[in-house]
C-alpha cells in the first residue's frame, strides 16, 4: 500500500533526505564507527503545548544549549525545538515512516535545530545540515505515566 503522503504527484518527496521513508531492515548496515548519541534535556526549558490544526506541539526554550543532542551521526550539537506526535484515523496507521512497510500506530518526533551553524531555527529549517528529528515508534500498551501528563493536558487545545 501507498503511504497516504505519497499519493499525490504534487506530494511525491524530492532528494535523498526526505520523509517518509520506508527503512528496510534487510537492507540496514550496521556501522561499526558510529559514536552513542546522546540526549541531554532539561524539562524546565518546557514552554507550552499548542494545537496547530492538524497536530499538537510541545515548544521549548531553544535559546540556549540546555536540551540539547550531540554525537551519532551529527557533526554539531543541535537543540531541541519542539516535539510532536503523528497518528492515524485507526491504530493500525498512525506512523509517518515504516519499517518493512510495516506502520506503527503512532509516531513521536523530536526536532531539533543546528544552532551551532545557524542563527535560528528558520534559518536552519532550510539547510540540509540544518535539522535533527528523532523518530521513535509508538505501539499501543499498558498505561504510561510519563505520557499521562501530556494526554491530560490535551482537552485544553482542542481548537487552532
Amino acid at each position: 500500500s501507498v503511504h497516504p503522503l505519497w499519493q499525490s504527484p504534487l506530494t511525491i518527496p524530492g532528494g535523498t533526505r526526505q520523509s517518509p521513508i520506508n527503512i528496510q531492515w534487510r537492507d540496514s548496515v550496521y556501522d561499526p564507527f558510529l559514536k552513542p548519541l546522546k540526549i541531554s534535556y532539561d524539562p524546565t526549558t518546557c514552554l507550552h503545548i499548542w494545537n496547530n490544526g492538524y497536530s499538537f506541539l510541545v515548544e521549548f526554550d531553544d535559546s540556549t544549549d540546555r536540551s540539547i543532542i550531540v554525537g551519532g551521526p551529527l557533526e554539531n550539537q543541535y537543540r531541541l525545538k519542539q516535539f510532536h506526535f503523528h497518528w492515524g484515523a485507526i491504530n493500525e496507521w498512525g506512523s509517518e515512516h515504516t519499517v518493512d512497510c510495516k506502520f506503527y500506530p503512532a509516531e513521536l518526533h523530536l526536532v531539533h535545530w543546528n544552532a551551532v551553524v545557524y542563527p535560528t531555527f528558520e534559518e536552519a529549517v532550510m539547510e540540509g545540515n540544518g535539522l535533527a528529528v528523532i523518530g521513535v515508534f509508538l505501539e499501543l500498551g499498558a498505561h504510561h505515566a510519563g505520557l499521562q501528563s501530556l494526554v491530560d493536558a490535551l482537552p485544553a487545545i482542542k481548537h487552532k
